[in-house]
């Protein structure tokens, strides 16, 4: 077999963990394998989105409708009543442009918030885990989920080998193969910033916290038949479905929550907070109502707004910050990577992406400069002449970090990997339940049996009812 190397023939010692400071601190920018693997992936298809690339979005606003200032000093949130503009973008993940909208897939869930203090991203999907939790897997997980190289086409064996070598999917598995990993339409999905975020108040403590977007209009989905269906009379479903609910005045609304942990309580909680395959139960951290986003207004041109807004959860403002989510902090190199190589390096000032509040920076030339470039001003600070400086406020707290930097794997075990995913197993009903299992099962045929059987063990694992199930359906004695 040959040695995995990097593009210089180095080879590779540890291709499944990022280099943190300490087992759960951030990840360090000295992980040059995790920087070139990110880096090269981002580039590798164009001019379409590697991932995300069908969507459809619109505008909107989002008003304060529950005091959280204890929590967070971001403007955003700084009384109840307060509007702000917003741009949502949904999309399914692994599809091409012409993919269908109800294809079993996880669905982007994006939303830019155009605060007084510049925007804010909160880019995530309709799940609130998701496959992997360390961005030094990214580029091979969605290569499963893409195109084999010889023949072009998709592959089940190829993403369940993956899968079957990757125990930590198996909670999004168990999402996506339920009725969930088919809503029906966008308006009628949750979303999840899914990854563990930070809020900092005016006191300068810090919280980690996720959010939560609940769907006013009922949480719908499809079954397999049905998705199908569709996918063969109607590819753009709901990107149709919600165009015509917005244009009919018919504006769809979602409720936001945030879950709340202090600082400290991260460092002896039973779950690691960070670990994005994995919720916080609401018995622990119950929802907090915060907001209510709405759509009210459609693009008036899809290339101008949607094709080209662009998303980072790099994007943030005072008092939302990040965690040391492994996953969270490879999206935030990778995002704004991704989007200066699709739209160029100036695609923050674009009209879609462009923040509301003036914007004053060094920055200077590059492909699709169409402003004045800066005119005649200083482009450089610190200098006697410059008439811009830095803020002299501190933003956050400093973040305790504590141990060895090192290729580290999550603290966890097979059984911490599949615990979530058998309880959300057994809180389907009976008929949902059924679905999932017949769904997987057909999703399985024709991959090698090894695999399979590797698989079932997590499932079994997870509650012997699902492996057992999914093997009856297969013709598989465990």
């Amino acid at each position: 077999m040959k040695k995995l190397t990097m593009s210089n023939g180095r080879e590779v010692e540890d291709n499944q963990n990022s280099v943190t400071a300490g087992s759960r601190g951030p990840v360090l920018m000295q992980d040059v394998l995790l920087m070139e693997k990110l880096a090269h992936f981002d580039r590798e298809e164009i001019p379409e989105r590697i991932v995300h690339a069908k969507g459809a979005g619109a505008h909107g606003t989002f008003t304060v409708t529950h005091d959280i200032t204890k929590y967070t000093k971001a403007s955003i949130f700084s009384e109840v009543g307060k509007k702000t503009e917003t741009f949502t973008r949904f999309s399914t993940v692994g599809g091409e442009r012409g993919s269908a909208d109800t294809a079993r897939d996880p669905r982007g869930f994006a939303t830019k918030f155009y605060t007084d203090e510049g925007n804010w991203d909160l880019v995530g999907n309709n799940t609130p885990v998701f496959f992997i939790r360390d961005a030094m897997k990214f580029p091979d997980f969605i290569h499963t989920q893409k195109r084999l190289p010889d023949s072009n086409l998709p592959s089940n064996t190829m993403k369940w080998d993956f899968w079957s070598k990757t125990p930590e999917s198996l909670h999004q598995l168990t999402t996506l193969f339920s009725n969930r990993g088919t809503p029906d339409g966008y308006r009628k999905m949750n979303g999840y910033g899914s990854h563990t975020y930070s809020f900092v108040n005016a006191e300068n403590e810090r919280y980690w916290v996720k959010f939560h977007l609940k769907t006013q209009q009922g949480n719908h989905t499809l079954r397999a038949n049905e998705a199908t269906r569709l996918a063969g009379e109607n590819p753009d479903y709901a990107t149709e479905d919600l165009f015509n609910a917005i244009q009919e005045s018919d504006f769809p609304k979602w409720t936001m929550y945030v879950q709340i942990m202090p600082e400290l309580e991260a460092e002896s909680y039973h779950i690691n907070p960070f670990d994005v395959t994995k919720v916080w139960p609401h018995g622990d951290y119950p929802l907090i109502e915060v907001g209510v986003l709405e759509l009210n207004k459609n693009p008036e041109n899809y290339f101008a707004e949607v094709e080209q807004a662009a998303f980072s959860p790099s994007n943030k403002v005072p008092g939302i910050g990040f965690s040391p989510d492994k996953m969270l902090q490879g999206r935030l190199f990778s995002y704004p990577d991704t989007q200066r190589y699709r739209l160029g390096v100036n695609y923050n000032s674009l009209p879609i992406n462009k923040a509301k509040n003036e914007v004053y920076n060094n920055y200077r030339n590059g492909y699709m400069r169409h402003d004045d470039n800066g005119g005649s001003s200083t482009n450089y600070e610190p200098s006697h002449f410059a008439s811009v400086s830095q803020t002299d406020v501190i933003n956050e707290p400093p973040l305790k970090i504590d141990g060895n930097a090192d290729r580290y794997n999550y603290d966890t075990s097979l059984e911490a990997d599949t615990t979530q995913a058998g309880a959300l197993y057994r809180v389907l009903a009976p008929h949902e339940r059924a679905d999932l299992v017949e769904n997987i099962a057909n999703a399985m045929a024709g991959v090698p049996e090894e695999i399979v059987r590797l698989q079932l063990s997590y499932f079994s694992c997870a509650d012997a009812s699902y492996g057992e199930g999914i093997a009856k359906h297969l013709g598989i004695k465990l």
